[in-house]
């Protein structure tokens, strides 16, 4: 494969309302910030990628809403209404034809101006589940109830991820919800849908993240700090949630098989230096550690009590405070992407892990992590 690289990273504070922005104010100060970071103009961008959503942003073609945000009068222009790893991984096969030699990619979601509850249960087979009234939380609570049933996963064991990332995310500038809790405060935090409590569950959010991929020759040019993408993976399962077992995250470890592969990783959990995961719920962690292959089948509730998954410990997971510390939908996994190049780079200020070589980025899309997107980079 050609080599590409991040040389641009940008990201709005993410908060639960933004009031005085609209999408096009988020996504021109992402964009503007990638940019800025890259040290290149608008001019040296061939090609745009924007990840938007009708449902989110309550308009039909939500993309043209943002297109002038992010400079893209005049250039080729794709639009992507998957999770920001998706975009990204999009953009990165934009550079790898050869037709470009940029690629800016930008993701924004404002959830305080829609509701998670009907938009995400239109997600669902109109005919058997959505009358039902599934949502991403209820969906999500059948997943853990299964996990924690098949594998004896508790819930002490996920609340332990809360704890982690939420203490994690105070020494991150951008991150929505930063504190400082025990796992008594997450058992005893409303219930939203059994076992799902609220200290388990990601924030609604607004925000916006961009980054800039770029071909090697182009790279040695503007950057002494590259961050190159060594391997990526992505992979689907079953639509409906009763064609597959939610325990098993067999499109997951699809995914990371086709990434390490790519990159040459044999041993995971002793090659990959920092992880940032899609942890929309507290159980996810865990059972997105196990797909990734950081532990067996059934582990992942020893391997965060082991401590092992700390920012001192042997892989850290979700230093910036992961997706339980701010949600933007279709945004998150592009911001996995972007807390990763910054950890590469070593500018992690107090999040950041000590000797960060190698990183992986992942994120999700469908219910109950439906589809995958794993990226291995390295600086």
């Amino acid at each position: 494969m050609e080599r590409v690289a991040i040389i641009g990273i940008g990201q709005t504070k993410y908060e639960r309302e933004k009031k005085g922005e609209t999408v096009s104010d988020l996504v021109f100060e992402a964009a503007t910030k990638a940019l800025d970071d890259a040290k290149i103009g608008i001019e040296d961008i061939d090609n745009v990628v924007t990840v938007s959503n009708d449902f989110w942003d309550g308009r039909t073609i939500s993309s043209m809403a943002v297109t002038d945000a992010c400079g893209s009068y005049g250039k080729n222009v794709s639009t992507v209404e998957d999770d920001g790893t998706f975009g990204a991984f999009y953009g990165l096969m934009r550079v790898l034809s050869g037709s470009f030699r940029s690629t800016l990619v930008v993701a924004h979601c404002k959830g305080s101006e829609g509701s998670n509850h009907l938009i995400t249960n239109a997600i669902f087979n109109p005919i058997y589940e959505r009358a039902i009234g599934l949502d991403s939380i209820s969906s999500s609570a059948l997943q853990a109830r299964r996990y924690m049933e098949k594998y004896g996963i508790t819930e002490e064991q996920c609340a332990l991820v809360s704890v982690k990332n939420h203490k994690n995310a105070k020494d991150n500038p951008f991150s929505q919800i930063a504190t400082d809790i025990s796992v008594e405060d997450v058992m005893n935090s409303k219930m939203l849908s059994d076992p799902i409590k609220l200290l388990d569950s990601s924030p609604i959010s607004d925000g916006a993240c961009a980054i800039i991929l770029a071909e090697e020759r182009m790279t040695k040019k503007v950057t002494t700090r590259p961050v190159w993408v060594k391997g990526i993976g992505h992979s689907t399962d079953a639509y409906n949630l009763g064609d597959r077992d939610l325990a098993e995250p067999d499109a997951l470890t699809r995914a990371a098989k086709k990434a390490y592969e790519m990159a040459g990783i044999q041993d995971p959990f002793r090659e990959i230096d920092v992880a940032e995961i899609y942890d929309a719920f507290s159980y996810q962690e865990l059972l997105w550690s196990e797909g990734l292959g950081f532990c067996e089948r059934g582990m992942g509730g020893r391997l965060i009590e082991s401590g092992k998954t700390t920012k001192k410990g042997m892989l850290p997971i979700n230093p910036s405070g992961g997706v339980l510390s701010a949600h933007p939908v279709l945004v998150a996994g592009l911001a996995r992407i972007a807390e990763i190049s910054i950890q590469l780079r070593g500018e992690g200020s107090g999040r950041q892990v000590d000797g960060a070589k190698i990183g992986l980025a992942h994120g999700i899309n469908g219910a109950c992590g439906q589809a995958h997107c794993v990226w291995i980079l390295e600086n």
